[in-house]
Formats: structure tokens, sequence, C-alpha cells
């Protein structure tokens, strides 16, 4: 028969030898008791882990040991507290990060085991050798997104008492490093322009360059959004390729842009609205030759069959223009870095180009989108000339 320790209330020693502890943490669902149970090879090593339990229980900090993995709790905190929040593509990245890094290394661990130790060799580990490809490590900024959704799920086991603390918030990680930006000047504009002028998509890309559209604005324009009598675009939506409920595949999606200033009217240049005009007839020319076959979805830019562009495939397209141009490698998305350079470079309202890039800020435009240059630099010490005597 178990014996019970002398003035330890719950502690007793089992006839195997071991010594062990109930503490009552509540009632159940059902009105029941519920109570944790502590085991120890000595009468000490129980009691100690009694006082600790006691002590968090007053105190307001105990939670309920359980297995649950950081898996299926990182799981459940996406699909509840996050996808409803968040727009679909925002999703699909946090998604592919737990898929491709977060899960496959911390995921089978318990999250009540979960130490900062473990969250800091991860955070190492990728920054030296975490690319998929096996070419070295991820960019900070990659980094950064890891612990931000990290972070969030394991605050959220806190509030929820699964957990005591959270273990990434003492992690350190490497400092963001922004790369600059090198947007096309005007002259490489107009040759990347002579070299798709001939493609079919070269409308696309002429309204990328004089409007500065995001790839997934640009990608969801309709001809609804267009007056081209009048010369304007209402950006109104974007596309993108997100995950599907099940999470197992993806599918591409329009949503609404990701913020108010992000809905938006465009001026047009009459001769971007004169070679619209002209590539609607040429759609109009690939519907009747599709027949039943063409999907009418309203798109401005399509492939031959009326389906929406695979931002993909338009990446593709734009890298094969770089190369027939003979320019160097820019990103897509540099693209409208190009057309804001340029506009502010020729003197243009800060506060103006903001509005048409849809930000929220002006500082933001300023920061990200105004980039110096040889010949600007040396106009602006030219200024003195008038103002100082030398």
């Amino acid at each position: 028969m178990a014996k019970r320790g002398h003035g330890e209330g719950t502690i007793v020693k089992r006839s195997d030898g071991r010594w062990m502890a109930q503490v009552t943490t509540g009632h159940d669902a059902g009105g029941k008791l519920k109570r944790v149970t502590y085991y120890g090879k000595t009468r000490q090593e129980v009691a100690e882990k009694l006082a600790k339990a006691q002590h968090e229980k007053n105190t307001g900090a105990f939670v309920e040991p359980e297995k649950t993995t950081f898996h299926t709790w990182f799981s459940r905190w996406l699909a509840v507290y996050v996808k409803p929040k968040v727009r679909p593509a925002s999703f699909t990245n946090y998604h592919d990060l737990a898929r491709n890094h977060i899960i496959p290394a911390l995921g089978n661990i318990p999250l009540q085991k979960l130490t900062t130790d473990a969250i800091q060799e991860f955070y190492n580990q990728k920054a030296e050798s975490g690319r998929l490809d096996g070419q070295g490590g991820l960019s900070s900024r990659i980094i950064h997104q890891m612990h931000q959704v990290i972070n969030g799920a394991l605050k959220q086991a806190v509030r929820q008492k699964l957990i005591v603390h959270n273990p990434a918030e003492y992690t350190t990680r490497p400092g963001l490093k922004y790369k600059q930006m090198q947007p096309l000047d005007a002259t490489e504009v107009n040759r990347y322009l002579e070299a798709v002028k001939h493609d079919r998509l070269y409308p696309a890309f002429l309204l990328e360059m004089t409007t500065g559209l995001r790839r997934g604005e640009l990608l969801a324009v309709a001809w609804d959004f267009l007056d081209l009598a009048k010369g304007t675009l209402a950006v109104k939506r974007t596309l993108a390729r997100v995950r599907t409920a099940d999470g197992k595949r993806s599918a591409l999606q329009f949503s609404e842009p990701k913020t108010d200033s992000s809905k938006r009217t465009i001026p047009l240049l009459p001769e971007v609205a004169a070679v619209l005009k002209e590539h609607k007839k040429r759609q109009l020319e690939e519907r009747l030759f599709f027949g039943q076959a063409y999907r009418d979805n309203g798109l401005v830019f399509c492939t031959e069959d009326g389906h929406p562009l695979e931002p993909r495939n338009f990446h593709r397209k734009h890298t094969l223009v770089l190369k027939k141009a003979g320019l160097r490698h820019v990103r897509i998305h540099d693209l409208r870095h190009s057309f804001s350079t340029i506009v502010l470079q020729e003197g243009e309202n800060p506060e103006n180009l903001r509005d048409l890039l849809g930000h929220t800020r002006t500082s933001t435009t300023m920061d990200l989108y105004c980039h110096s240059t040889e010949e600007g630099k040396r106009k602006a010490v030219n200024r003195l000339r008038g103002v100082i005597t030398l």
C-alpha cells in the first residue's frame, strides 16, 4: 500500500518505489475534479515539483501539462486566428513558410517543451543554410517573417494558458538588410518597351511602365475598370495564387487591394489609351476564334482563350524581354520602381505620386522610390551656383 509522506499532503510513495504527487487544477465540463500527477525518484524531487505547481497555481501562472505538439498548435492558430484576418496572399505566404521551414524543424516538439534555444538554433541554421535549393542561407527579411508567425502563435498560446511564457520573445534575429533598388532609367525603359513592342502582351508592359501598378493589380484589370474615353483606370482588386481551403493545392484568386489607399483612380496617357483600344480589338478577334471555348472573364490581360494570366508566367515573359533588350536583371516589381523614380526625377510632387502608387503615407513613397543618380546629384550641387558667389 502506498505510504503518505508526513506533512506533505498529496505526496505518496508508490509500490514501485517512485514518489507521486497530485494537484487539483479545477473542474472539467462535467463538474469532475481535474488533477495533474507528478512523479519522481525521491520525495524531495516530487515535493519541489508540487511546490512549484502550487505556487504557479496561486499566482495564476499554472498551465496544465499536455502533449500537444507545436505543429498541432501552430496549424490551429493559423486556421482560427490568422486566416480570417489576413489577405489570401498573406495567408499563403505564412502557410508556405510553415510547410517548407518551420514545421519540419520545430513541429514535433511538444508545445510546452519548445525552448528559446531551439528557436534560436532554428533561426541561426536558416540564416546559414536555409535555402531549399541548398545555395546558402535565407535572407534576413524571410527570417523576420518566420519570427513574426512563430512569435504570434506562441503569444496566443500564452494568452490561452497553454504555456507559461513565450520562448520566441527572447531570441535574436539577424539585422534586416534591404537591397539597394536599381530601377531602370528612362533610356533603359525605352529599350525595354522597344523589345516587347510586337508582343501580344506589349499593352500590359506599357501600362505597367506608365502607371506603376503592382503586378497583382495589373493582372486583375478588367475592361469595366477602364474609361478609355476619359483616359482613366480604376484599381479595384488584385490577382494572386493562393492556397485552397484544404491547404494542399493553390489557385488563382481575385481579392480586394490590401489597403483603402490602394483603391485609386489613375490617369492614362492618351498614347496608352490608344494602344489599349487596339488591344481590345485584337482580343475580340481571339474571342471569335475560340468561340464557345473562350472564357470571358472581362480581363484586359489574359490568355488567348480568356483565362487569367499566371503571375509566374508573366514574370517569365518579363525575364525574356530583359534578355532580348540586353538589359541587366531587375524584378518585375522594379518596373514600378522605375516609373516612380522617373516621375520624381522629372520634378513631380511626391504627394501626387503617393496617390498614384496607392501608398498611405508620402514618407513610404519617398523612402522606397526616391532613388538618386549621379546626374541628379550633380544637378543638385550645381543649384548652388545661383546662390553662392564662387
